[in-house]
């Protein structure tokens, strides 16, 4: 599955996938999908849920739309992500929102600096510049949301 990326032991996220990467994330061992893409987006795949559920895997969808991420929104996806069964793949069209909201994750979750979180990124081959509201709102949320870390 050349079009995701492994984020964490339990996240890897990506663009959108075909039916038959679904089977493939199933005889991968993955274990839940998160569609973050709304129904109204072009190339949104209807049947996607059915696919998904069919390889044995837990699905969820999320709408989150690019130009309008909010601070809620954003809590309720890495609250859905706490809850999949893991590995967990996340996905949106391209790949970049699935990303971000990995990494928030990641960060929020292990008290990583925005910072790090750029840096774990493009080690993971995301262009966090490509998309500046994006990580301008990442850099916000993380710096607003991070747990400290427990030493």
């Amino acid at each position: 599955m050349e079009n995701i990326k492994k984020i964490s032991s339990d996240l890897t996220a990506g663009g959108q996938l075909t039916p038959e990467q679904f089977q493939q994330a199933a005889q991968s061992g993955f274990n839940s999908v998160l569609n973050l893409r709304s129904t109204d987006e072009q190339g949104f795949l209807t049947s996607e849920q059915q696919l998904v559920e069919s390889a044995g895997l837990q699905y969820k969808n999320i709408p989150v739309k690019p130009n309008a991420i909010s601070e809620e929104l954003t809590t309720e996806v890495l609250k859905q992500i706490d809850d999949l069964p893991k590995p967990a793949l996340i996905h949106c069209a391209s790949g970049m929102r699935a990303g971000a909201m990995a990494f928030m994750h990641l960060a929020t979750r292990q008290g990583l600096t925005p910072e790090q979180v750029f840096s774990k990124a493009a080690e993971a081959g995301f262009d966090c510049n490509a998309n500046p509201q994006l990580k301008q709102f990442l850099e916000h949320y993380i710096s607003a949301h991070s747990q400290k870390k427990v030493k």
